[in-house]
């Protein structure tokens, strides 16, 4: 199923990709966040949180579990933890284990924290473009104080001539960090995994309803809530790579499609 039509009967809200080049890449990106099981809360209104209230009215609406894996204080929705809990007793038994990566942070953000690590990319890579001679002066502080949605904007058209945000500028900054107000975590159905690498690990993270949603995002791993074999039916398509395999938005059909009636 194409992840638009999926969407579609799923929610009846308007998540701005319609209208919105910047927001629909980033529904594109981070965007099975908004086809997960039914039980489980999602974003009510958009795709992109406004700012730290916003967050806060949603997150205090959630049932949240807390649990401290050696420590480290991780929350997520109740039933996102049940299954991380569930997934990590599986992997305790053939011995493996299932941390956080990161501390706290692995799991629930804030508007804030989502604003902190989107600076921590964009200002050290609009300096090294700049010094490079390729955004000039003008254009680097038109960047800097641009309203937000702008800003991103702005990002992902230098990145369309190559020009990369991400913490070591091979690729987009959303496959480094998720542009503000606009991360799974704020939903706290993400976790992001110290043992990532491990295929075993991710096979019984899968088994468990979680999955690597966000391309190239390696850590990160998102609750979906369903099996495995029922993801191509809420729109998400599979792609292998050589670090394991992402669950992400299959749009291809769509767009299939609306080339074709252009020809």
């Amino acid at each position: 199923m194409n992840f638009y039509d999926a969407l579609e009967s799923k929610t009846a809200q308007n998540l701005g990709h319609e209208q919105n080049e910047t927001l629909r890449r980033i529904v594109e990106e981070y965007g099975a966040i908004f086809v997960v099981n039914e039980k489980l809360a999602t974003p009510p209104t958009c795709a992109m949180f406004d700012d730290e209230t916003h967050v806060s009215q949603f997150q205090e609406s959630l049932s949240v579990a807390t649990h401290d894996f050696d420590d480290v204080k991780i929350e997520l929705q109740r039933g996102a933890m049940n299954a991380l809990l569930s997934a990590r007793r599986d992997a305790q038994k053939v011995g493996l284990d299932i941390t956080p990566r990161g501390g706290s942070e692995a799991a629930r953000r804030s508007y804030a924290d989502t604003l902190r690590l989107w600076d921590s990319r964009f200002a050290p890579a609009l300096v090294h473009w700049q010094r490079l001679g390729e955004i000039s002066e003008v254009i680097a502080q038109k960047l800097k104080s641009a309203p937000l949605l702008e800003q991103i904007g702005g990002v992902l058209t230098l990145e369309s001539r190559g020009l990369f945000f991400s913490k070591d500028l091979s690729k987009s900054i959303l496959y480094s960090v998720a542009a503000p107000g606009c991360s799974q975590h704020l939903s706290m159905l993400a976790f992001d995994v110290a043992e990532f690498y491990d295929a075993n690990v991710r096979e019984i993270l899968a088994a468990n309803g979680w999955f690597r949603t966000v391309q190239n995002d390696l850590p990160h791993f998102t609750f979906l809530g369903y099996d495995e074999s029922e993801l191509e039916k809420i729109g998400l398509r599979k792609l292998e790579t050589n670090d394991g395999a992402f669950w992400i938005p299959n749009t291809e059909i769509r767009r299939i499609s609306t080339t074709d009636e252009h020809r």
